[in-house]
């Protein structure tokens, strides 16, 4: 709502029509009025014109508008003061500014407030919702034109329940407000050459002589020196500063009374707030690399070209413009995103792979002041499959010899212009026609894209002498917007006739496996493919299925004949089939093989068996009568098999059942309590036929241990091979002690020979003593040493008789079926036997009745009777020897120790 009002002034000496603009939260004059009344120190308002505004717009916040000191060269009132609520929304209108007199061409509007905003067309307007603090809130609107002229107007705003007007009305209209102690932010342009900014003062200097110093970032810390205040509060700045760098500054201002250099005042905090200038360029952000699919469709989006500036992003410093100065007809680019489409046509990569984009951005929203950066975007156009491969020949003939195999008969070349080495150039071929035996493959050479045609199974010019293939080539992607198709040639191939051994076709029969040796099963037949004759032919068993020659062929006639019975259940037959190979030999010599498969018939020639370990084994429990499984198998095939029919045979004692279990199994089950044993039970089993025979099996019933029947335990006893290697073993050792005693009882008569031959010599004695003691070593007899398995050790050494020769020396082990002698034993053995050989050549030259027991002998008297005792062979044996030992030889030799040991 506005209305405007023309009254004449009272004050001034001539008339002057005076406009006033207002709507419900604004009032200021027009610029006419403005400049009429620039001279004045300040306005008066007319008393008619403020009668008649609050008349009609009763409870309206005017706006009083203050021309303090404006030179005649300003567009902008020095300082506008507002009226607004406590709490300010969005988009709230604080005041109106004409700029007509400013110009509107390339103006930059800031505010030193980032809650508030300076519009192009004047408005004040909030950005922010914004409280206004009881004391007011005041901030500065700058205007810089295209001159470079900076313009500054302050805006104070107050609430208000202050009741401004009635104040000034008692105070009058030339009366003058203190400056508080409370100044409002200062702000300054960055890179703004040194000047004075503000001048401040404390309520302090009405009653005292004082001084300022500041403090704080931009004073003492860094950037230090940046701004300085005089004793009389002057504050000034001393150099350029960036904003990008320091886009604010807050530092403590301090009064001081000169005399007693005491602070006079509180400290106060100056918030310095720069302002923007348009010094930055625009900078490219991120890739100008883009790519797009060939035959894309107008409108389709490239990618989005990113750009930032440093300066103040509130300000229109900041504001880019997006420009294409290259490719305009094909593309097209968002102003104010950046976004790249296709404008129009379709790009064809085989036409252009690459399109080059010349992209200027431009702050202030691309005004011809404004600072630009040009950058070339690269959009590289991707390939599609839109050109299918295409052959260089409209077809191809090719020969071929027969019977030969795999081998390459052809290349094929095919062209592409889609892009090298990817799935849109690639080639697949196939063969479409012609093959459908499978005698032929097409493959693809990588490195050259052509297709190799191989022959993979000989063809036969007999019956075939030409063969026609259709090639067809495609790539690995399909085809994409384009109407074309896949292309195909025919491939002729001819067939060569060779000279080629005989023709062999397998032959199948069908024997049964009790078929008579020397039965005629059939015949084998291989042919002349030229002539088609068997004339000739000459045949040979190759290999056969088994080792064991079953059936023989002819050699002229290539009959088949059994010369062997036939077994299907044999190892060698699998699944029924026994193979024979023979080679067929034509007049010329060529040969060839051929297979005969002898179909084995089954015949009911075995009988159902019991399957299963030697004893099955039944679990008794407390109360419950036990069962086993018993299961049968026979090899033969159906109706020669299962399902078995089981019964008990007649002789059964009836302690057992059947119960059927399945078609190959039984369930044996007990009909009374049996006590822990092993029983037999007969059972007959019988196929489908009634083939069968009675078979025992045998049940071991025991007590369970955790669910199983323990193993029985296997008795400690020796076997048959034991007990020999025992008795061998005793008859040594009596040998041993038989041989001993006959040499003690000797010893008297015994004479040294010597190894010359003398035959010794007779030691004589005066004496009829006791004589010289013949010490006799006692023989020591281990005990034997009987293990579990049933070892015996039976070891005896150095049973040595006087006279220094070893009686025996002899160790003899025996048990687990083997008995060990030290060949030492032997050998003294034989060292013995010299020794009484030439001992009895000695005694030969003796007289008869030398050694004679039944001869008469005379004897002198010697004197008293001697009371030594005998000097036979044991006089000297200690009665009294241990015996001990005989305690050790077990159980079976109890009786003989304890006779032994009796006195």
């Amino acid at each position: 709502m506005e209305a405007s009002l023309t009254t004449p002034c009272i004050d001034m000496s001539y008339a002057l029509p005076c406009c006033f603009h207002y709507n419900i939260t604004n009032f200021y004059p027009c610029h006419h009025c403005a400049s009429a009344i620039m001279a004045l120190s300040m306005m008066r308002f007319c008393s008619g014109a403020l009668h008649k505004m609050t008349n009609n717009f009763p409870g309206v916040a005017f706006l009083f508008l203050m021309v303090v000191s404006q030179s005649a060269e300003s567009c902008l009132p020095p300082s506008v003061q507002a009226s607004v609520p406590r709490d300010v929304k969005v988009g709230y209108v604080i005041a109106r500014v004409n700029l007509d007199p400013c110009g509107h061409v390339g103006l930059v509007l800031t505010s030193s407030d980032p809650s508030f905003v300076f519009r192009r067309d004047g408005d004040i307007v909030t950005q922010r919702d914004t409280s206004i603090p009881p004391q007011g809130r005041t901030f500065s609107v700058w205007v810089l034109d295209q001159n470079g002229r900076r313009q500054k107007m302050d805006v104070d705003l107050s609430r208000r329940s202050r009741q401004v007007g009635s104040e000034e009305r008692k105070s009058g209209p030339h009366q003058r407000f203190k400056r508080k102690w409370s100044p409002v932010p200062f702000t300054v342009f960055e890179n703004d050459k040194p000047h004075d900014m503000e001048l401040i003062g404390s309520d302090s200097a009405q009653n005292n002589l004082v001084y300022y110093k500041i403090e704080g970032p931009g004073v003492t810390e860094d950037p230090k020196g940046l701004f300085s205040i005089t004793e009389k509060g002057m504050l000034k700045i001393n150099g350029p500063v960036d904003r990008e760098q320091f886009p604010q500054f807050k530092f403590i201002a301090k009064v001081y009374d000169k005399e007693t250099k005491v602070e006079t005042d509180l400290p106060l905090e100056i918030t310095v707030i720069v302002l923007d200038l348009n010094d930055n360029k625009p900078q490219f952000s991120g890739s100008l690399q883009f790519s797009l699919p060939e035959q894309s469709p107008t409108g389709t989006v490239v990618g989005k070209v990113n750009a930032t500036d440093a300066d103040d992003p509130e300000t229109d410093n900041t504001k880019i413009k997006y420009t294409l100065k290259s490719e305009g007809n094909l593309f097209t680019i968002d102003p104010v995103t950046g976004l790249i489409k296709t404008k129009s046509g379709t790009p064809d990569r085989e036409v252009q792979d690459k399109f080059l984009l010349t992209v200027e951005i431009k702050d202030l929203n691309g005004a011809a002041n404004g600072h630009s950066t040009t950058a070339t975007a690269t959009v590289s156009v991707t390939d599609v499959n839109n050109y299918p491969p295409t052959f260089r020949e409209k077809s191809y003939t090719v020969k071929v010899k027969e019977n030969e195999g795999e081998q390459l008969l052809l290349r094929i070349p095919v062209d592409d212009k889609d892009l090298k080495n990817t799935p849109n150039w690639k080639a697949l071929f196939k063969i479409t026609k012609g093959n459908e035996r499978g005698q032929f493959k097409i493959e693809t050479d990588p490195k050259t894209n052509e297709g190799l045609l191989y022959i993979t199974q000989p063809v036969d010019y007999e019956t075939a002498k030409s063969l026609k293939l259709e090639v067809l080539a495609e790539n690995e992607a399909p085809l994409v917007g384009t109407t074309k198709t896949w292309h195909s040639i025919p491939v002729v191939l001819t067939v060569g006739d060779v000279d080629e051994g005989p023709e062999f076709p397998p032959v199948s029969l069908w024997v049964k496996e009790d078929t008579p040796k020397g039965t005629v099963i059939g015949a084998c037949k291989a042919t002349d493919p030229e002539t088609k004759s068997s004339a000739g032919m000459r045949y040979f068993k190759v290999t056969e299925s088994g080792p064991d020659s079953w059936i023989d062929v002819a050699e002229h006639t290539g009959q088949l004949k059994t010369t062997n019975t036939v077994d299907r259940e044999s190892e060698f037959v699998k699944n029924g089939l026994y193979n024979i190979t023979v080679r067929a030999v034509d007049a010329s010599s060529k040969s060839s093989t051929g297979t005969v498969i002898i179909h084995v018939i089954d015949v009911n020639d075995n009988k159902p068996t019991i399957v299963g370990p030697g004893e099955l084994l039944v679990c008794e429990r407390e109360g419950q009568l036990g069962s086993v499984l018993v299961t049968a198998e026979d090899r033969d095939q159906e109706p020669y098999s299962g399902p078995f029919t089981f019964r008990l045979a007649k002789e059964h004692d009836g302690s057992w059942s059947l119960k059927k279990a399945n078609g190959t199994s039984v369930l044996l089950q007990q009909t009374k309590e049996l006590p822990m044993g092993v029983y037999a039970v007969p059972l007959e089993v019988k196929d489908q036929l009634g083939s069968g025979e009675t078979r025992t099996v045998t049940v071991r019933i025991c007590r369970c241990q955790n669910e199983k029947c323990p193993a029985p335990t296997r008795s400690i006893t020796l076997g048959v091979w034991g007990i020999l290697a025992l008795l061998l073993g005793l008859l040594l050792l009596l040998l041993v002690l038989c041989t001993c005693g006959i040499l003690a009882r000797r010893e008297k008569d015994w004479r040294v020979v010597d190894s010359g031959g003398s035959g010794g010599k007779l030691i004589p004695s005066n004496t009829e003593g006791p004589g010289e003691e013949g010490h006799l070593t006692k023989v020591p007899i281990p005990a034997l040493d009987q293990t579990a398995t049933g070892s015996i050790v039976n070891i005896i050494k150095e049973a040595t008789v006087e006279g220094g020769f070893d009686c025996a020396t002899a160790d003899f082990v025996v048990g687990h079926k083997q008995a060990i002698m030290d060949l030492s034993s032997m050998q003294m053995w034989r060292t013995n036997a010299v020794y009484l050989d030439r001992k009895l050549q000695y005694l030969l030259t003796e007289e008869d009745e030398r050694y004679a027991d039944d001869i008469l002998k005379s004897y002198r008297f010697e004197g008293e009777e001697n009371t030594a005792g005998s000097v036979g062979c044991c006089s000297d044996k200690d009665e009294h020897e241990d015996q001990e030992f005989l305690n050790t030889l077990g159980p079976k030799f109890t009786k003989l120790a304890t006779i032994c040991t009796k006195k």
